[in-house]
């Protein structure tokens, strides 16, 4: 069977009162739209088309790369004129599920329930306690959908339905495009209602089916920011289940972020107010302590990253201990036993075995081998106000506190530098120092003095 997506993402949102299209705005730092398209991914579609209005090339833009189908709606006249702006491009004998843009939440397997359902025209229906301002479904004999009524259009007695309709439906671009012909905007709204459909399909004599959802949130959209925060929370409570349904020990789900891919081990521990984004692995027995941001980067089994600390494309190996407070920036590459503490920045730089720096050093451009320490205070000064330079330590290698290695600079295997050093160049072995000899004037009045 050949599978269409038709997603309609011409909304500008004017109640979020931004300038932003309304599927630019982000969930789980990913824009509405993406989801979408990430999610319908699992029915294989043929295409995807995507109806854009005002701030087109702001969405096209977003979305540069990926094999979509843009189609433009020039005026804002309904869903059911949006859907039309598509069919040119639709294949008469495909299934087309329809889609909104501002509501990203429909599960995969509702979207391959929806296409694969035994009938003309499937609709994504759920039952609310309070369906204010929702089309109501109109059921007839034999579970027929036999229409939907608008909020405006409703009298009493269908206002009193509590099954609602999503927008989300399926059906063949053939049938799709004879029932959209003879929509009107006969309507409170004055517009062409995709709704309408439902009706036409009856008179047909179509099998029109109602696919009910258990979680309202499928069929939530986005219109303002409380909205879209709602959302946000259902989102990630959601992956926390996940998580916690892997095996995962997630102290608080009601506490935690993701915004992109987490692939974890066994025996993985998250504490409160972590943030992952982009692609993140987490092998068996990490431990991710309190408020810290994760972000693109590998950490190897047995590592303890510990509270606030910072890692973004980084890679950490084995049994390794990160934090607190530390940052590890693009490039920063820590093999096994490495220990990185309090304040401690890494970036573009490798650390071997049982290395260690453990409070307050920068290390940048530089290659650390295995059994060093990194005293407090240290640095690697990699710039020179044009160019990043390159600091090659040795194995076993002992670097005082208080240390700065102006690069390019290599310390030879097994060398002490002794603390308070400005080492300009290259230490092959031994103790190196590299500082003022120390004098005392016995006699100097300062300020406090003359005070």
């Amino acid at each position: 069977m050949k599978v269409e997506i038709c997603i309609l993402a011409a909304g500008m949102g004017s109640r979020m009162k931004s300038d932003k299209p309304k599927v630019l705005h982000q969930l789980a730092g990913r824009p509405l739209l993406g989801h979408l398209i990430q999610t319908v991914q699992i029915v294989a579609p043929q295409k995807i088309h995507v109806v854009v209005g005002k701030g087109a090339e702001q969405v096209k833009q977003a979305f540069s790369g990926q094999a979509l189908n843009w189609v433009l709606q020039k005026e804002q006249k309904g869903t059911g004129h949006a859907v039309m702006q598509a069919l040119p491009d639709i294949a008469p004998d495909s299934k087309v599920l329809i889609l909104y843009g501002d509501a990203p939440l429909i599960r995969p397997e509702t979207a391959q329930k929806l296409i694969t359902a035994d009938c003309d025209l499937a609709i994504l229906t759920v039952n609310l306690e309070n369906p204010f301002n929702y089309g109501r479904i109109i059921r007839g004999e034999n579970e027929q959908v036999i229409g939907i009524v608008e909020e405006k259009d409703a009298n009493d007695e269908q206002k009193q339905i509590c099954e609602i309709n999503s927008g989300v439906m399926t059906t063949t671009g053939r049938l799709l495009k004879a029932w959209l012909e003879k929509i009107n905007t006969n309507n409170a709204q004055g517009e062409y209602l995709l709704t309408d459909i439902v009706s036409l399909a009856n008179e047909a004599g179509s099998k029109v089916r109602a696919i009910v959802t258990e979680d309202p949130m499928e069929a939530s959209g986005v219109n303002n920011f409380t909205q879209l925060a709602e959302l946000e929370r259902v989102y990630q409570m959601r992956k926390a289940q996940e998580l916690m349904d892997a095996g995962v020990h997630v102290i608080d789900p009601a506490r935690l972020d993701i915004r992109g891919n987490l692939t974890v081990g066994k025996n993985v521990s998250i504490d409160i107010n972590c943030i992952f984004e982009g692609e993140v692995t987490l092998g068996d027995n990490v431990t991710v302590s309190a408020n810290c941001m994760v972000k693109d980067t590998t950490i190897a089994n047995g590592s303890l990253i510990k509270p606030n600390s910072m890692l973004e494309e980084a890679t950490v190996g084995e049994d390794c201990s990160v934090g607190p407070f530390a940052r590890l920036r693009p490039g920063a590459n820590l093999t096994d036993t490495v220990s990185v503490g309090n304040f401690v920045e890494v970036k573009k730089t490798t650390m071997g075995h049982g290395s260690k720096a453990s409070h307050l050093s920068y290390l940048g451009d530089a290659n650390i081998g295995a059994g060093v320490n990194i005293g407090a205070g240290t640095i690697t000064c990699n710039y020179d106000g044009v160019n990043k330079h390159l600091t090659e330590i040795a194995d076993n290698v002992f670097v005082g506190s208080n240390s700065s290695l102006v690069a390019p600079v290599k310390i030879g295997e097994g060398a002490t530098i002794g603390a308070g050093s400005t080492i300009t160049h290259e230490v092959e072995g031994g103790l190196a120092i590299g500082r003022g000899r120390q004098k005392v004037f016995e006699n100097w009045k300062g300020p406090r003095d003359e005070k």
